[in-house]
């Protein structure tokens, strides 16, 4: 074996030196925890092991459960051992819109009926203009001297109170008696460009006179009303009667040198069978017209 010139030892004898000092360092520790345990045992020490059991138990318990459940968990034991700490969770509301925000930030009194909106905002305030009652509108004549005159559609409560139809459409009037149907060109300026609408109020007396105190407006009344339903529904027979003579021109056919009109055929045919039916009405409303004259006292 060789020597070691400093400390007079060989290897094997500096191996079994730090040997025997670990094992004395060892017992020492060991005689050390013997004597912790035989007295009154540490807080912390109690803490912490109470600490890691808790945490053993946990982790065994959310092994088993899904992300869900675990999210659950963990959410109620922070409530529960960190109480008043969950204002910190609470989110940001000053930003929040309910829908009828949305709307009236984009509320436009006429809609263009050619133009899509470009916006989910402007697509729901449409939506909702779409599903407004616009027969009459309800005004507000309280700057009438200034020939102001502010007009809004009615919403579904005064739809079915019967405002603006069955009482004074002035936002502050109540009258029942006396209305009179107005029709008005409101012409206005929205988002920069300028408007024109064809609206009915339906005013009382005072009313009537403060709308009109400018400029005359016109009156809407049932022969007026019933006259411009049979204009349209003449005008509708007389473009259906074009219709069906452009058809018969057009159906005319040549045999033998000779023009035979299709409805001279249609007519022979109909003296031949005019005994084997009910004899057919020629001025018959459409379900349409019935419809507008069993409404037209109801609108005025």
């Amino acid at each position: 074996m060789l020597k070691n010139s400093t400390s007079g030892y060989d290897s094997a004898f500096e191996e079994d030196a730090k040997l025997r000092k670990k094992q004395r360092e060892r017992h020492a520790l060991f005689q050390k925890e013997r004597v912790q345990r035989q007295g009154l045992p540490d807080k912390s020490w109690l803490t912490d092991e109470a600490s890691k059991d808790e945490g053993r138990r946990l982790r065994y318990q959310m092994s088993n459960l899904t992300a869900y459940e675990r999210h659950k968990l963990l959410i109620n034991e922070y409530v529960l051992y960190h109480p008043g700490s969950t204002a910190l969770l609470q989110r940001d509301t000053s930003k929040d819109k309910r829908d009828i925000d949305v709307i009236r930030e984009n509320h436009q009194f006429l809609w263009d009926s050619k133009e899509a909106p470009d916006t989910w905002e402007k697509q729901l305030a449409k939506r909702y203009f779409d599903k407004l009652f616009k027969e009459y509108c309800i005004c507000d004549l309280s700057h009438y001297k200034e020939n102001k005159v502010g007009m809004r559609w009615r919403i579904e409560r005064e739809v079915l109170e019967g405002k603006g139809q069955f009482s004074c459409g002035e936002k502050r009037c109540k009258e029942k008696e006396g209305l009179r149907t107005w029709e008005m060109n409101f012409s206005y300026v929205e988002q920069s460009v300028k408007k024109n609408a064809l609206v009915k109020l339906r005013l009382c007396h005072d009313c009537s006179y403060k709308v009109n105190y400018h400029r005359k407006r016109k009156e809407v009344t049932k022969t007026s009303f019933k006259s411009k339903h049979k204009e349209m529904g003449k005008m509708k027979k007389s473009r259906k009667n074009r219709s069906e003579t452009a058809k018969d021109t057009q159906e005319e056919t040549v045999e033998g040198g000779l023009v035979e009109n299709q409805n001279e055929i249609d007519e022979t045919k109909s003296d031949v069978n005019i005994w084997k039916g009910p004899v057919k009405l020629c001025d018959e409303k459409s379900r349409e017209e019935e419809f507008e004259e069993y409404l037209e006292d109801l609108f005025l």
